[in-house]
């Protein structure tokens, strides 16, 4: 055993390639998924109840809390769901190298970053 190993190490001194960012990434959408389906069922359940319960969440959505809240949601989705089709091409077998595996975890994270923005405009 090494006598000296690193006692306190320091993430943000490692530099982590593409591909490592997007599979962390992808993690971290999926659980904040999970919180952001509570405020999407939590608003669902309140518009079912009556006509004044769907005004009410109608109003929340239409407030700039609500459309926060809405965005985020898309781009915890949309992220979640890009970044699972890279992880299943790359259970067929492809992308696999470290070279395409970091290409495709960059344009990924592009194309999500497009999808973000568009949804943005598209809420707001």
């Amino acid at each position: 055993m090494k006598k000296q190993r690193p006692v306190n190490l320091d993430l943000t001194s490692i530099s982590m390639p593409a591909s490592a960012k997007a599979s962390i990434l992808h993690r971290i959408t999926g659980v904040a998924l999970f919180f952001a389906l509570i405020f999407v069922i939590v608003a669902w359940g309140i518009s079912l109840q009556s006509a004044e319960g769907f005004e009410l969440a109608k109003s929340l959505m239409q407030g700039v809390i609500g459309k926060v809240i809405v965005i985020g949601t898309l781009a915890v989705l949309s992220y979640h769901i890009i970044g699972g089709i890279r992880h299943l091409i790359m259970d067929m077998g492809y992308w696999e190298e470290l070279e395409s595996g970091n290409l495709s975890a960059t344009l990924s994270i592009a194309i999500w970053l497009v999808t973000v923005i568009l949804a943005g405009v598209w809420i707001w």
